[in-house]
């Protein structure tokens, strides 16, 4: 079983857990420097997500209202074409 956690870690998990604190302790270090919080990085994360919702539903209902606004003119037209036609 060693082997199958070393394989899927990449090394002794000690090693591994060395290199990820400081690894984590660097990505931190910068954070700071820029003034990022990991909350502040969720909520942008999360008000992206909501922005790119919100303007694909707003696109799905242009959308809708351009097909329901074309559909008042080929329909009426398509059924008038063919009432004609069947009368020839």
């Amino acid at each position: 079983m060693s082997n199958g956690l070393e394989r899927f870690l990449g090394g002794s998990a000690g090693a591994v857990l060395v290199k990820l604190l400081f690894v984590s302790l660097l990505v931190g270090a910068v954070m700071a420097m820029l003034g990022i919080s990991p909350t502040g990085l969720v909520r942008g994360v999360v008000d992206l997500a909501q922005r790119l919702v919100d303007a694909g539903f707003a696109a799905i209902g242009e959308i809708g209202w351009w097909l329901i606004s074309g559909a008042l003119i080929v329909v009426p037209v398509f059924l008038l074409m063919r009432l004609l036609k069947s009368r020839s």
